[in-house]
């Protein structure tokens, strides 16, 4: 019997296993990873665009023992697959180890190299010299009016960047300001 346990948010499921492969886009990217719990496949997609979670994900090991957390999936309008298939919500443990429900704290210093802009068009952070994003969405671009050549020192939860080997910062303080 396969280690499924509700999780303590409603409708995520925690489920033991152990990691078997990554899953690949038609276009080659990250769709999600496949588990092995007791011999039965488990599925989790993950969303391209999640950046840290696909960072995570490009780290594990073959085998290694994970519990991940997801959602189950709708039914596909294309017909039942050949195992259950769970959106990924976050690494709960690996090899035995509690990961981080949160990403962790951190501090980055450097200059601005250049600006990083959302989807939408809008500047919505900063590119370091280390290698570093400090997202500030626009509201903290427009009040801190950062540009390139500018010394930043952000602090907040920090992600890897799936690039580079940076960190993604979501900055709740810069240069002494909380935003």
């Amino acid at each position: 019997m396969p280690h499924h346990h509700p999780a303590e948010h409603n409708d995520i499921w925690s489920v033991e296993g152990r990691f078997q492969h990554l899953l690949y886009s038609p276009k080659g990217g990250i769709e999600g990873l496949l588990i092995d719990t007791e011999g039965i496949a488990t599925q989790f997609v993950v969303d391209p665009h999640d950046c840290a979670s696909v960072a995570l994900l490009l780290s594990l090991r073959r085998d290694q023992a994970l519990v991940v957390e997801g959602r189950e999936t709708r039914p596909s309008p294309k017909g039942d697959g050949e195992h259950v298939v769970y959106h990924f919500e976050r690494l709960a443990a690996v090899d035995g180890r509690a990961t981080q429900a949160a990403a962790r704290p951190t501090q980055v210093r450097g200059k601005v190299v250049r600006l990083n802009f959302a989807r939408h068009g809008a500047a919505n952070g900063v590119v370091l010299d280390s290698g570093d994003f400090v997202h500030l969405r626009p509201q903290g671009m427009e009040r801190l009016q950062l540009k390139p050549g500018d010394q930043v020192l952000a602090q907040g939860p920090a992600s890897p960047l799936a690039t580079d080997g940076g960190w993604a910062i979501e900055a709740h303080r810069v240069n002494g300001e909380l935003l």
